[in-house]
């Protein structure tokens, strides 16, 4: 049995509770500074209010304050932040962290300085003083299912093998099933590219939605299957590009994180707003003013730095059509225009 922390307590991080509960593991569960809300009505009820699913008595929730006091006896340390609270969680962990102690990221992101991009654990552990065992959870999880115990399929990823056969070995259940890999770029570059391209994904039915209905009530999943199918070819590009290995892209990192993300959250309502024709500020401010859209939120992040790799050469314009149209839509309030004439490297065979 591990004692182990999560610091966040939205929902995949609570979430994540679960399946450590029934393998009978110690677990506390640190609220940010914006979860007190959610720590209070754990702590009175045990009720999740926002996966609306009773938390097992075995988990008990702190506040931030307290991470002083669970830090040093901590067998491992789950970071369930979303990703703009990354800086936050590297400010509060770092004093309190030893190498001994190893870290399971939930968090997805990529990062850009200008010149290149990196994956969130290697710029994670670049805000660290002290060098820790940094590992990361890959592949299609939506939280609520977790929560209630559906079979869900993930990879664990990290350098150490043997520290992920640990890990893997204290996590798994009848349900909760994990496969191992050492592909930490390949498997984190699909992951937080998932979301750009799901949010692509999300266009079609704001665009469904404009161009009204046709006599037969016709969809539009044929126009989603193509940029779904355009996001693989473009993550399988930067894979490539970052030193990854293609099967994290035709495997539960890329083709299964992506079409569970195109399922329906955030990046999907998103989307439908965009569809319809209004700009990203506008969406933003006036209908998800308190939702971190991780699409629209990994477009600005490695927005400007894609451009500036585009300009050296450093990237191929012509394999990132659909990105590039992503990134303007979201950083310039661009509407939504799906660059067909460029899908698949446009003039070269698939």
């Amino acid at each position: 049995m591990a004692n182990i922390v999560i610091l966040g307590a939205g929902v995949m991080g609570s979430a994540f509770s679960v399946p450590l509960v029934d393998n009978n593991h110690t677990v506390s569960l640190v609220g940010t500074h914006l979860d007190n809300n959610i720590i209070e009505e754990i702590h009175e009820t045990h009720l999740h209010p926002n996966l609306k699913v009773h938390l097992a008595d075995a988990v008990t929730p702190y506040t931030y304050d307290r991470l002083g006091e669970l830090i040093p006896n901590a067998d491992l340390v789950v970071l369930g932040v979303n990703s703009l609270g990354v800086d936050w969680a590297a400010d509060m962990l770092d004093p309190l962290l030893s190498p001994e102690t190893p870290i399971l990221m939930l968090t997805k992101g990529m990062e850009g300085n200008g010149k290149q991009l990196e994956i969130l654990p290697h710029n994670f552990q670049s805000r660290l003083s002290t060098k820790v065992k940094i590992n990361a959870i890959g592949g299609p999880a939506i939280a609520g299912e977790v929560a209630v115990r559906r079979h869900t399929s993930v990879i664990f990823t990290g350098p150490d093998q043997n520290l992920l056969d640990k890990l893997a070995e204290w996590l798994r259940t009848p349900y909760y099933h994990i496969w191992t890999s050492t592909d930490i770029v390949g498997v984190e570059v699909c992951v937080a590219l998932k979301n750009i391209y799901a949010l692509a994904v999300g266009f079609v039915s704001g665009l469904l939605e404009k161009s009204g209905e046709v006599e037969n009530q016709a969809k539009m999943h044929n126009l989603a299957a193509a940029i779904f199918a355009q996001g693989l070819w473009e993550t399988a590009y930067m894979v490539e590009k970052m030193g990854g290995q293609l099967h994290s892209v035709y495997t539960l990192p890329g083709a299964g994180d992506l079409y569970v993300t195109c399922q329906g959250g955030r990046n999907s309502r998103m989307g439908r707003w965009l569809g319809l024709g209004v700009p990203y500020s506008q969406a933003k401010r006036s209908y998800m003013p308190d939702d971190t859209i991780e699409g629209a939120e990994l477009a600005l992040a490695i927005g400007p730095t894609v451009k500036n790799m585009v300009a050296q050469g450093l990237l191929d314009s012509n394999r990132l059509p659909l990105m590039q149209a992503v990134i303007n839509i979201v950083c310039a309030d661009v509407e939504v225009q799906i660059p067909w004439d460029q899908f698949f490297a446009a003039g070269k065979q698939i």
